[in-house]
């Protein structure tokens, strides 16, 4: 017999990771294939941090930290805010990565049955993260005339007397759509009016084509912010991300957080002191105009392919396409391009429940050079 959670039935895996799989066996066998699906920057971590964690390595800084990060890196992402937006030091924990950060908010708000709104299409893991704490994720259908995000009407017509927050991701995966100005503040009203508490995934923040993205702490500090070392400053293997928190909430995140994973790795958190200089910062910038040259190639190029994409991407490095043109199975879609033409890329169905046959997630963290034969052997199976 096996004993097993009922939960399980509800946490899904990762689709694209099957997919995955087969690529890395084609490739075994020979056979080159494009990579549009990974979603963590294909550059590598700036030397700067990478040196910072060796010399750590070198002095010993393998103890515990505190569980809620070293003094001096809580210090650096405070002081990372721009000054209208800065929490206190004392309101930042740092964490493995954002998913650690969303565990501890989710584990400090959600009693079982409590109901949390997220946007559908959305990053999968949230909504997992809810279930695993008992909650109840409610995906609210989004789609182009909200750029595919939550709004405050949206937020409104869902809430229920179960409601205990919303989650809100801002620049988005897998849209790359951004929620900004009015709108932000609009929902960050409307949440406090209804009495929740708002979640902020920042994670890609720093990777934004256009003006800055604001934090939504610029309107508020009555909110949880979440972010992370992986995206912008290109860490993802070091397992490092932040929550900002309001103060009353930090003794109770601080508590879940010894009890769950005790502290994030130590020498990764004396490496990403780095991140924070003039030199590391500079890079990042360079990068992140690289970023953007490929966002501005691809972008037209699916779109002269036939592919429907009426929102253009502000942030992150994905492009959220409709492929009704060509299908009405994108998994299947997926599956054959990557077979027959070499293409790797996620189908609609890592990202909720919205119409997810109808869309596929291309990502850009790949050269330039690799997007442009990637185009070509897209066009070549789509006209087929």
């Amino acid at each position: 017999m096996t004993l097993r959670a009922a939960r399980m039935a509800d946490i899904e895996p990762f689709h694209v990771m099957a997919l995955l799989q087969r690529a890395r066996d084609l490739e075994a066998a020979g056979r080159s294939i494009i990579h549009m699906e990974i979603g963590e920057p294909d550059f590598p971590t700036p030397a700067p941090v990478i040196q910072a964690g060796i010399r750590a390595l070198q002095e010993n800084q393998t103890f515990y930290t505190p569980a809620t990060g070293l003094p001096a890196l809580r210090a650096a992402i405070a002081q990372s805010y721009a000054p209208t937006a800065r929490p206190d030091p004392g309101q930042v924990v740092v964490t493995p990565g954002a998913s650690g950060a969303f565990q501890l908010i989710f584990g400090t708000l959600l009693d079982p049955g409590d109901e949390v709104l997220l946007a559908d299409p959305g990053y999968p893991c949230n909504r997992h993260f809810v279930r695993l704490f008992e909650g109840r994720p409610v995906l609210v259908p989004v789609d182009a005339d909200s750029a595919y995000q939550l709004t405050a009407e949206l937020v409104r017509r869902h809430w229920t007397a179960r409601t205990k927050a919303v989650v809100l991701a801002s620049p988005s995966n897998p849209t790359g759509t951004t929620v900004r100005g009015a709108a932000l503040k609009d929902i960050i009203e409307t949440v406090h009016e209804l009495g929740g508490m708002l979640i902020v995934d920042e994670i890609y923040h720093g990777l934004n084509y256009g003006p800055a993205v604001e934090s939504a702490r610029e309107y508020s500090d009555a909110l949880c912010i979440v972010n992370s070392f992986s995206k912008y400053y290109g860490m993802t293997g070091w397992r490092l991300g932040w929550l900002v928190a309001p103060q009353a909430y930090v003794d109770d995140i601080d508590k879940l957080a010894q009890n769950i994973f005790l502290a994030a790795s130590t020498p990764a958190q004396h490496a990403a002191l780095a991140a924070f200089t003039p030199e590391v910062q500079s890079e990042l910038q360079a990068r992140c105009e690289m970023f953007r040259q490929r966002r501005d190639y691809l972008l037209p190029a699916l779109r002269e392919l036939g592919f429907n994409i009426p929102v253009e991407p502000e942030g992150a490095f994905y492009i959220y396409a409709e492929c009704a043109a060509f299908t009405d199975d994108s998994y299947r879609f997926a599956l054959d391009l990557l077979e027959q033409a070499g293409v790797a890329l996620t189908p609609g169905r890592d990202f909720g429940h919205h119409h997810p046959e109808r869309h596929v997630r291309f990502s850009y963290a790949n050269t330039l050079d690799n997007l442009k034969e990637g185009v070509r052997r897209l066009g070549e199976f789509v006209a087929r």
